[in-house]
């Protein structure tokens, strides 16, 4: 089976070409791929499906009223299926220019949260346009050490993002945060993030499939929109621990930009 490998702010992806959908991927075989001792390791699975294979229910409508010809099939690493990833979406859109699969540098990528428009920056940036953010009140969760509260927010997969108090490094994300079942009876990412300066935030993110992972663009885009005021347009610099991305907020939604890099190709036998 043919793989490549590829990450944006350190949070990393096993990507499988299959343009005609014949892959089998049970739950069993994505965390044997991303076990980072028995496998090649990775946050997640981006497999790599034309949307015409993927069925009328995966293929949702995009912007200009035709489907985008690939779609992005995103599983967590502990097999389970995942809405939208916008890291992995910027990943996916780089490995599409870099097979050879699309040869523009602006288009569309069908995914579970619909249709999503990404750039190819000049600068080697993806800009993926996340769409609008849905503000759901608030709620809380119970981390190893201490109790966070925060705003819920959907960016097409569901948020809980915290601020807190002195520095992220001292928040314990050793354990998975106890949610509230009724708010998030599917689960959620748990962002915490605090304030460094005009326009800059840092944060942590604790994944639902898998873990503290090193980014999370979901989940940037969670913070920056729990950081503003409500109906305000902002643009912050949210630095994680894998590194920087840009979110751009608007009345039209929010934007986020970030690298995206492909390090490796090759052949793996362990489906």
């Amino acid at each position: 089976m043919r793989f490549a490998k590829g990450h944006g702010t350190e949070n990393d992806f096993v990507i499988l070409p299959d343009p005609d959908g014949e892959l089998e991927l049970t739950e069993e075989t994505v965390r044997l791929l991303c076990d980072r001792r028995a496998g090649l390791g990775g946050d997640g699975i981006l497999r790599v499906v034309r949307t015409s294979a993927r069925g009328e229910a995966l293929a949702p409508a995009a912007r200009t009223g035709e489907r985008p010809e690939w779609f992005m099939d995103y599983r967590n690493a502990d097999g389970s299926v995942a809405e939208m990833c916008g890291n992995g979406v910027r990943v996916f859109a780089r490995y599409l220019l870099h097979a050879g699969l699309v040869f523009e540098n602006r288009f569309e990528i069908g995914t579970r949260d619909g249709a999503k428009q990404v750039s190819i920056e000049d600068d080697g940036q993806v800009t993926v346009d996340m769409g609008r953010v849905e503000m759901q009140g608030s709620s809380s969760a119970k981390l190893a050490r201490q109790a966070v509260h925060g705003a819920q927010i959907s960016v097409g997969n569901p948020h809980l993002a915290c601020e807190v108090t002195g520095p992220v490094a001292d928040v314990d994300l050793s354990e998975p945060p106890v949610l509230d079942p009724e708010a998030f009876p599917e689960g959620a990412n748990v962002e915490v993030y605090a304030r460094t300066g005009p326009g800059s935030l840092e944060m942590r993110v604790f994944e639902r499939g898998s873990g503290e992972t090193r980014s999370c663009g979901t989940g940037i885009v969670a913070a920056a929109s729990a950081a503003t005021q409500s109906g305000e347009s902002a643009t912050w610099k949210v630095r994680v621990l894998g590194g920087e991305c840009t979110v751009l907020l608007d009345a039209s939604g929010a934007r986020l930009r970030g690298p995206a890099v492909i390090v490796a190709e090759g052949e793996t036998y362990l489906a």
